[in-house]
């Protein structure tokens, strides 16, 4: 029996209004106790008491959505409380005493999937467009949960289901007058397919670094100002400055905004052999760091060598000129902070550009795209018709999972649990 779950939709502190949210089987019920039977009509907000007993628990705003034109496909229902914590909790306690259970992380979008409001693809939308940090990540998550991605999956579902059907056709009647051009045609198709999966997981990297944001790694030698370049570029003391040599021991991370895209600044220890055990491990993970980052900036000073290759940026030029191939910098003075910042942010927006058909934005959905190619790629090898059938019904079940038509019971969890409560 499905239940009537209730959770908060607005973020818990101080706050003029708070949104009680309701989606089940009893939520009619429910308002009718809480309203002393004083019900709104569908889908217009009404002014209401909400009462528990004999005791007013507030007067808030009461909106009823029977389904399934609600965000879950149920009966659902909004309160909209004054935010003070003892309303809330008041109107929690009678919420539970009507016979609701408060909501797991996610269980509104789950149920308004199982009820066929969005695909699997769409809530993951949701869940990127709640933790949108910028204007570009807003823009893709809106994207993907408008069904941009869903509908190019669906459309090589759709194709892959006629070469399916042209496959079946040639192992149920092998001894009927096919038309010969049935299996060129079919393997032409193939080929089509695997093609576009291809180019599309290689197009993927934009759409996946935007969602989870860049890495900016900052190294060098000790004592190039490093930390302090860092403090400039933050506009705030995020790392401690000294001229003593190995003061940075480990790496510290700094989340900024450049070019409209979210990029973690990493201030590693400096580079240098050392005999200080510490230290040494502070260096180890500086170049792990540089390894891993989506760009490198290679701190010197005017008395530094020059890296031969890289992003290089020489701090202090407030004492002597940067060599040429560099960009100068002084973090103490701010010169040339501004063309620093403006390369960044050309870069960060380089290297999350996207064009074209919309991105996969997720590791699930490069390995579904790159299972599913697979398989195509051994149908169209495949000597026996009915090996062919079968990897075409594996590609089909991976594209499947993808939007969760097929087999999506392992992936809900992993994906509603990312959500907030009230979602």
């Amino acid at each position: 029996m499905v239940s009537t779950i209730f959770a908060l939709a607005t973020a818990s502190g101080r706050a003029a209004i708070a949104i009680m949210r309701l989606s089940g089987p009893a939520c009619h019920d429910i308002l009718r106790a809480l309203c002393r039977g004083q019900v709104p009509p569908p889908r217009r907000a009404a002014l209401r008491s909400l009462w528990s007993g004999d005791d007013l628990l507030d007067r808030a705003l009461v909106l009823w959505l029977p389904g399934p034109g609600s965000y879950t496909g149920e009966d659902s229902a909004e309160l909209h409380l004054h935010a003070g914590p003892a309303i809330i909790d008041a109107v929690a306690d009678a919420l539970v005493a009507c016979g609701a259970s408060p909501a797991e992380p996610g269980a509104f979008t789950r149920r308004g999937f199982r009820n066929g409001r969005l695909d699997l693809l769409e809530a993951e939308g949701i869940a990127d467009l709640i933790e949108a940090e910028t204007q570009a990540q807003r823009r893709q998550a809106l994207r993907q949960t408008e069904g941009a991605l869903s509908r190019l999956y669906d459309d090589w579902a759709a194709r892959l289901r006629l070469v399916l059907a042209q496959q079946e056709a040639l192992i149920d009647f092998p001894d009927e007058a096919l038309p010969p051009e049935i299996e060129a045609t079919l393997l032409a198709e193939l080929a089509a397919l695997g093609s576009e999966m291809a180019a599309h997981m290689a197009a993927g990297g934009p759409g996946e670094r935007l969602r989870r944001g860049l890495v900016f790694a900052i190294v060098g030698p000790p004592n190039v100002g490093k930390s302090s370049l860092l403090n400039a570029l933050t506009g705030r003391d995020a790392a401690i400055v000294s001229a003593l040599p190995g003061t940075t021991r480990d790496a510290l991370e700094v989340r900024v905004v450049l070019g409209d895209v979210p990029v973690t600044l990493v201030d590693t220890a400096g580079q240098r052999e050392t005999s200080d055990a510490v230290e040494a491990e502070g260096v180890r993970r500086a170049r792990a760091h540089a390894e891993q980052a989506d760009l490198v900036l290679q701190v010197i000073d005017p008395f530094s060598p020059v890296p031969p290759a890289g992003l290089v940026v020489c701090n202090k030029i407030d004492q002597a000129l940067a060599p040429a191939g560099t960009i100068g910098v002084s973090a103490l003075t701010g010169a040339g902070l501004a063309d620093l910042t403006a390369t960044l942010a050309g870069r960060a927006r380089a290297l999350t550009a996207q064009s074209g058909p919309p991105p996969l934005t997720r590791a699930r959905h490069r390995a579904g795209i790159g299972e599913a190619a697979a398989h195509l790629d051994r149908a169209a090898q495949a000597h026996w018709p009915e090996l062919r059938g079968e990897e075409l019904r594996l590609a089909m079940r991976a594209l499947g999972r993808l939007t969760g038509r097929i087999g999506v019971e392992d992936l809900l969890d992993t994906v509603f649990g990312q959500f907030c409560i009230g979602k």
